[in-house]
Parts: structure tokens; sequence; C-alpha cells
């Protein structure tokens, strides 16, 4: 302890106001333990001030623009102008409106806020520096903690994120102004997702990639719609490269990337792997701006955890158990910084399940039936098994597929690429996992995640009356596929 601190005790403290830590929080207030959140810059974390909802927000609106430019085909003509600077106010709107209602919740919650930096001392004590000149600090002595930090953009070597014209995805959701081009390095769902906001914002993108193809660890049949839409956008790919280094342009107008091959390897977790440029040489892009976007890392080196003798693995992640315990059993672990997947949803789980194991219930995290979401264009949504994977565990599979170009629904909206598939087992038809490419996926995958979660079988998902006309009915129709008798689509 230090001389001069304030020292004050808390049966919880939980360390981090994102999905995970907020939602720790409330449901241990809830539990009516003594709850103390630490966060350091803003209620709500990454997620919502500078991830999901604002991603998720210009997504929207440039859709918005998009589709009202590009529906000839239903009779309308129009040529909408675009306000960055205008559509950015308006996500920041939403963002307040979302970060706002997290504090009152807490508070509502009996929830002991505290605006700071949190590190341990020792197992049972941490102390919180206050941001802001002669603020100091304070000690907090607690029975548990909970530790909910987060992630943060990954850096590579010659693209630091203080230079003016590199972009991480926080600062390329805050643009004021359009870029006339851009380099998006990396081909996962961050660089997919903001490649094809900004293309529909006018800007001419490229993407370097340093495996075979997009979106790594996605079955080929659910990437292949979203590649030809990133192609239809103009949006180009260099795969087989990395980026190696930037300067400015001579002219003064923008920059240019470099790029170098790679040499052909297996890639760890997905089926593309990295594969050598193809020319062997380096390419020089010229752009306004480049987004690096080639991943995230836990935040776990600013808590001096070996205080608390809490262990991360060689990852810098902290590794836990189905309750969420660190190696340390009464300090806990949610969120990004408890390793993948990186889900908002998966850390909100974790983090009511700390609660209620602090509180004594008889609480553990299912990953069973975790969905995965990316908001591409097409969305592509999963969940459970794949085909490949339950047979890798010894199911015996049956799949049902259906494809949204057979959807009256989804040819009124326009948008009818891509489809729904269902794996069941064979012997009983108990559904063990579903994937979609489409139309609002990131909405059709909770049927089939709850389906999972009841032990449903393909006989409960089919004779469930869908209305009509809605997207709903091709999980119906996929379901009544893998049984063999789909009315709208021909049986496999």
């Amino acid at each position: 302890m230090v001389v001069g601190d304030v020292t004050t005790g808390t049966d919880v403290l939980i360390i981090g106001a994102g999905p995970a830590g907020y939602v720790a929080a409330i449901r241990a207030g809830q539990l009516d333990l003594d709850v103390t959140l630490v966060e350091k810059e803003a209620y709500g974390g990454t997620c919502l001030n500078h991830g999901c909802i604002p991603s998720k927000a210009l997504i929207t609106a440039t859709d918005v623009a998009h589709d009202a430019r590009n529906a000839e085909e239903m009779g309308i003509h129009a040529d909408p102008a675009i306000d960055l600077a205008g559509m950015v106010d308006w996500k920041d709107g939403v963002v307040d409106q979302l970060t706002s209602g997290v504090e009152k919740l807490c508070k509502a919650n009996q929830v002991n806020l505290l605006e700071g930096t949190a590190t341990f001392t020792d197992e049972h004590t941490a102390r919180v520096s206050h941001s802001g000149e002669g603020q100091g600090s304070e000690t907090l002595e607690f029975e548990h903690a909970v530790i909910a930090t987060g992630s943060r953009p990954i850096e590579i070597p010659n693209f630091e994120f203080g230079d003016e014209p590199v972009l991480n995805s926080r600062q390329a959701l805050a643009l004021d102004s359009v870029p006339d081009s851009l380099v998006v390095v990396g081909a996962g769902y961050i660089g997919m997702e903001l490649a094809s906001v900004f293309a529909k914002l006018g800007t001419d993108v490229t993407v370097i990639e340093m495996l075979d193809s997009i979106l790594p660890g996605y079955d080929d049949d659910l990437k292949r719609p979203v590649k030809q839409r990133a192609n239809d956008l103009g949006i180009e790919f260099e795969f087989g490269y990395t980026a190696s280094e930037w300067h400015e342009r001579a002219d003064g107008e923008g920059i240019t990337v470099a790029a170098d091959p790679i040499e052909e390897t297996a890639a760890d977790g997905g089926s593309a792997e990295a594969v050598e440029g193809e020319t062997g040489e380096s390419l020089e892009l010229d752009a306004e701006k480049v987004l690096v976007a080639v991943g995230r890392e836990p935040v776990s080196d600013t808590l001096d955890l070996e205080s608390a003798g809490v262990e991360t693995n060689d990852r810098g992640f902290i590794e836990t158990d189905s309750r969420a315990r660190t190696n340390v059993d009464h300090v806990f672990a949610v969120g990004d910084v408890a390793g993948e997947p990186m889900l908002a949803h998966k850390g909100s789980a974790e983090g009511q399940v700390a609660a209620e194991v602090i509180a004594g219930e008889p609480a553990a995290i299912d990953y069973q039936a975790m969905p995965a979401v990316v908001f591409t264009d097409p969305e592509i949504a999963t969940v459970g098994m794949t085909e490949s994977e339950a047979e890798e565990n010894g199911f015996e599979t049956v799949v049902g597929q259906f494809p949204f170009r057979a959807s009256g629904r989804a040819l009124t909206t326009g948008e009818s690429d891509g489809f729904v598939k269902v794996v069941a087992e064979e012997s009983d038809g108990y559904v063990l996992g579903a994937s979609i490419v489409g139309p609002e996926a990131s909405e059709l995958i909770a049927e089939l995640g709850l389906a999972i979660e009841l032990g449903a079988t393909l006989e409960d998902v089919a004779s469930t009356v869908h209305a009509h006309p809605t997207l709903s009915e091709s999980v119906m129709e996929a379901a009544e596929n893998a049984l063999g008798h789909a009315i709208h689509t021909l049986n496999r």
C-alpha cells in the first residue's frame, strides 16, 4: 500500500467495463454482492465505443446509401450524397446512448464505479490509479476479482498506429472524410467488414492477405458469396503477401504501401494456407490511407498479474476453466482476455457465469451453442459443429440446405445470395450445427442456436410452423431438406 492511499474493501473487484465486465458487475449486484467496477476509459469498452456498435452503425448507413444507389431493378433511381461527418455524428449518438445506459444500469444495481487503471499488488489487493493530474490512487481489498480487460488491435512492424496515414479499426471508424483510396492489411472479419464499408462509400480498396483466401476459419462455401460481392464492389485482393513498410509519395499525394511475397506454408486455424505471391515480386500500392486489421491481442500486460499469481499462456491470454476461474481460485477472467473466440456475447456469457459462481450458484459455461457472426455483405453466421467437425467427433451426419434464391422473402428484398445449412445426427436427428450466409444471417442463427441448446431434432424445427413470407422459413426448409421432404427446393 502506498502512503496516503485510501483503502477500501469490496466483495468483487471487476477490472474492465466492456460487455464481459459490466455484465458481470450487474449480475453480481443482482445477487446482492458488493461490487466495484473499474474502467480506465469508457463504459461499454471497445465493443460499444470503438468496435461492434459503431462498425455496425456504419455498415447499416453505408448499406442504405449503396442499396438506394443500386435499386434500379426495383424501379428506384437515386444517387445519395454521402456526408461521412454526419454519418459519424449519428454513429456517435448511438454509442453515447448505449454507454450512458450501461452506466445507469450499473448504478441501478448498486455497482460502485471507479474511473482509473487497476493493477494487482497481491492476491487480494489492487491499486487503482485515477486519471488526471493530482487525482492520486487508492487501494482496494477484494474477496474475488474478475479480469475483463479485453483486447487491442495488433500492430505490425513499420505500421505504428500513431502515424497519421496508418489506421487501426478504431481510427477508421472515426474518420470524418472518405479517403479516395485505402489499403487494408488483413482479410479477416474486421478487414472484410471495413473494406466493404469504404468500398460502398466510394473508396478504391485493395486488401493484402498472406493466406490464399478471405476469412480464415470459415468454410469455402460460406466465403464464396462474400468474395463475389466484394469483387462486385470493386475491392481488389493481393493474396500471398505481407505488408512490409510504407512511405509518403514524392508528389505528396498519399502514401505507397510495400508488400512482400511470402513462401508457401500451412496456416493455423482454417482451410486457408499461406501462399507465395503470384508474381514472386514485391508490390507497391498507392493509397491515401492504410488500415491494419491483422487481429487483436489480449490486454493482460497492464495488470501486474504476477503479483496476484495469475498465469497467462504464451500469447498473453489468461486460461480459465468452465467456471471462468483462473489458476487462482478466487480470480476469474472473462471476455477477450480469456481467449478465443473473441466475441462480445461470449464475454457477456462468461461474465454472468463468473458472477454466479462467486455467489455460490452452480453455473458453468457451455460453448456448444455459441454463435459466431461476420457482418460482411452478405452476412455469415455459424453455431455448433460443421459437418466435418461432427464427423471428426464420431457422428454419422445428415445435412440439409436451402438456398435463398428459392425464398420468396429473400427475392423481395433483392438479397438472394447464400443459403441455410443444418447439420444433424443421422440416427436420431439431433441438431449438431448450422451455418448461414445471406441476408439477416446474424438474426436467423439464433433459432438454430436454441435448437442445439434445447437438444431439438430436425423434426422439431421442420414441424414448427414459420410465418410466410419470411427469411426464417429457410431454416425450416433446410431442416425439411435434411429429412428428405423439403417443398421449395429439390431434396438431396
